[in-house]
């Protein structure tokens, strides 16, 4: 089983940058690709972007391409999402993910979401 506890969310101006952290417990982390998800009011959750078990290949959804990175400290059981140029659009529930791939396909894992809102 794994549990994932994400972190980090808050309240930014446009324009403005966030960095979300996922801890995961357990000793398979680096077992997993790593995924970050969101889910805004009255809409279906969507892909933002994924990581693979090592780090070295990563997938970005074409709306963050150039503003949000994604990494992983294996080390630390962590996975991380940097926000950066932030969008009134970006305001969602984030949610980490794993035992996907890092293609963006959904795992079975989920943590509790972590409120991001971005005021324009």
């Amino acid at each position: 089983q794994v549990q994932l506890v994400e972190s980090g969310g808050g309240l930014v101006q446009a324009g403005g940058s966030l960095r979300l952290s996922c801890a995961s417990s357990g000793r398979t982390f680096s077992s997993y690709a790593m995924g970050w998800f969101r889910q805004a009011p009255g809409k279906e959750r969507e892909i933002v972007a994924a990581i693979s078990r090592s780090g070295a290949s990563a997938y970005y959804a074409d709306f963050v391409k150039g503003r949000f990175t994604i990494s992983r400290d294996n080390a630390k059981n962590t996975v991380y999402l940097q926000m950066n140029s932030l969008k009134p659009e970006d305001t969602a529930v984030y949610y980490c993910n794993a035992g996907g791939n890092y293609l963006g396909v959904e795992g079975d894992y989920w943590g509790q979401g972590t409120q991001v809102t971005v005021s324009s």
